[in-house]
């Protein structure tokens, strides 16, 4: 059978788009996702999503990780969906969308920058040296002495896999100051067992993070990753209580094309 794939990607954060409006994927074969996204063997990324009809959004984002499984939400993979449906025409600069975490509002400009508004964090647990949160999918974020040195793959799987999170696990973000109200992460994620070259609920959560903890003034924070720059912004309520959050950065098509399986 013959699929009609769209590669996107955000930060280096790489997906492949398929439109399943008409439900001919076969969502429950693990392998043939996981085949897809095989970067040796298959088209090559990070994860899937298809694009489904919504009674009452404009569409619904379906994320899967590269190990075939379907997940919780991808903060750059929901800036892509915006994009891919741009480019389909089923939206202008503006839309409502449907996530596994629920409603997403999000605005695209005219370079292609996505400003995808995120789920309320009402819960952010701080530890001696770590924070944990869920911005759509649960985060561990760490502050580290030499990020550029760190084996994130490594020793994001040993937090991953430890006793902290059970079985489900966690993604792991380490972190380290980049300037003001700005900072520099590196991300392990569960489901593809290694470093990305960005995360976006994961940046959300070390904005969310370094505010608890004091390190950022603002409620605008920069974060760099290996590959490229996003914005995080939000307000906060009292105690440890984000609304408004915000997740902008760009969102950009890479090819599409045809495989058979």
């Amino acid at each position: 059978m013959k699929l009609t794939f769209h590669k996107y990607q955000g930060t280096g954060n790489d997906f492949v788009m398929v439109d399943n409006r008409d439900n001919i994927f076969p969502k429950n074969d693990t392998k043939l996702i996981g085949h897809l996204c095989d970067r040796r063997f298959g088209i090559g990324a990070d994860g899937l999503i298809l694009l489904e009809n919504d009674d009452v959004t404009d569409f619904r984002m379906v994320y899967y990780n590269s190990d075939g499984n379907e997940s919780t939400m991808c903060g750059n993979g929901g800036r892509c969906i915006v994009a891919f449906a741009s480019a389909l025409g089923l939206i202008e600069d503006e839309t409502e969308f449907t996530a596994i975490d629920g409603r997403h509002h999000a605005t695209i400009a005219d370079d292609g920058t996505v400003s995808l508004h995120m789920k309320d964090v009402h819960t952010v647990s701080v530890y001696e040296n770590y924070v944990f949160l869920d911005t759509g999918s649960p985060h561990h974020v760490e502050l580290v002495d030499d990020l550029q040195g760190l084996d994130v793959k490594k020793v994001g799987a040993s937090i991953r896999y430890s006793g902290l999170y059970g079985d489900k696990g966690s993604n792991v973000n380490f972190v380290m100051p980049a300037g003001t109200d700005k900072f520099a992460v590196r991300t392990y994620e569960r489901g593809v067992e290694d470093e990305t070259l960005s995360c976006g609920t994961g940046v959300t959560a070390v904005a969310i993070a370094m505010k608890v903890l004091d390190k950022a003034g603002a409620n605008a924070i920069k974060l760099e990753t290996p590959g490229g720059e996003l914005e995080v912004s939000f307000v906060q309520q009292e105690g440890k209580q984000f609304k408004e959050i915000y997740l902008k950065g760009p969102a950009t098509f890479v090819f599409n094309g045809d495989i058979e399986w």
